[in-house]
């Protein structure tokens, strides 16, 4: 497991944290969290968190995974939260997902034979999906809550695609404005929550960064056939920021027998974050799904 703390010390260059932490291929050191059961896991869990936020956002859900006597684990994706990295700044997506198959390598070490799952939100969703489109076969099964699989159509239309391209090769460092926190969600509390967390990133958007999540939309629906693996996916019908209709397209495009879709009619984007029947829903989807797909320990973990 990767390092829970260690004394201040030079290594590359840079001070190692003492905090949790992962050391990516860039050595960029990860903020790592984990929910270790107090009996021995059944399985292993990575979250992904979703673009701008981190991964202590999750606790409340990784919690819940914990009482299953799963082992939740996580960082803050490279450009966020207390990882390091220029905020929401990643020269190619792909690295996203390469630091998650690291994180996850790192972890089938130190428990080997135990079945692998994903959790994702948002481009946290994404980037589980084309985690699991890289390795066919190896995890066991994928929970996602409103993955990015279309953009929805007031953020991303023709024209405003066509310009970021171009504007990409111009000025990447360009803001395209920061994301009204009130469409994310109905429930004002969390909006609150939010907006006051200061490890959220609060900045505007970077054309660069918006033209890294255009690249993993185009990547995540060559990537569908790909997908073979049980999963959970959640969406809500109003949500602003992910098109419902990309649920949909997952659904048909991947190859996966078991599939679940459950639609949250008047939902926004963070259904883990909610009104509460929204959210006791989606936090009961998500416990009932994992405990019957953990229930035998015998669940195929791939070689």
């Amino acid at each position: 497991m990767p390092e829970e703390g260690s004394p201040r010390q030079r290594l590359q260059n840079n001070p190692v944290p003492d905090f949790p932490h992962l050391l990516n291929a860039d050595g960029q050191y990860l903020f790592c969290q984990y929910w270790k059961p107090s009996r021995p896991p059944k399985a292993l869990v990575f979250v992904s968190h979703g673009a701008g936020e981190h991964c202590g956002r999750y606790d409340d859900l990784a919690r819940m995974l914990m009482e299953l006597d799963l082992l939740a684990f996580a960082h803050d994706h490279v450009g966020h939260g207390r990882s390091d990295g220029e905020r929401l700044v990643v020269s190619d997506f792909q690295i996203f997902v390469r630091d998650v198959l690291h994180h996850v390598d790192t972890m089938q070490k130190d428990y080997p034979g135990l079945p692998v799952f994903l959790l994702g939100h948002s481009m946290g969703g994404a980037i589980a999906i084309l985690a699991a489109a890289e390795r066919p076969g190896h995890f066991a099964g994928m929970a996602l809550i409103a993955p990015l699989v279309l953009p929805s159509p007031e953020s991303a239309t023709t024209f405003k695609v066509l310009a970021a391209k171009v504007l990409n090769l111009v000025l990447p460092n360009l803001s395209l404005g920061a994301v009204d926190f009130n469409i994310l969600s109905r429930n004002r509390e969390e909006v609150e929550n939010y907006n006051s967390d200061p490890l959220v990133y609060h900045g505007g958007l970077k054309v660069s960064f918006c033209t890294q999540l255009l690249n993993a939309v185009s990547r995540v629906e060559r990537g569908m056939p790909k997908l073979t693996l049980p999963f959970l996916l959640l969406q809500g019908s109003d949500d602003h920021l992910c098109d419902n209709k990309g649920a949909y397209l997952l659904m048909d495009g991947a190859k996966s027998q078991d599939k679940t879709l459950k639609v949250y009619e008047g939902a926004y984007h963070m259904l883990h974050k909610e009104l509460p029947e929204v959210t006791n829903s989606v936090f009961h989807e998500i416990n009932m799904w994992f405990s019957q797909r953990t229930a035998e320990t015998g669940a195929r973990c791939p070689p």
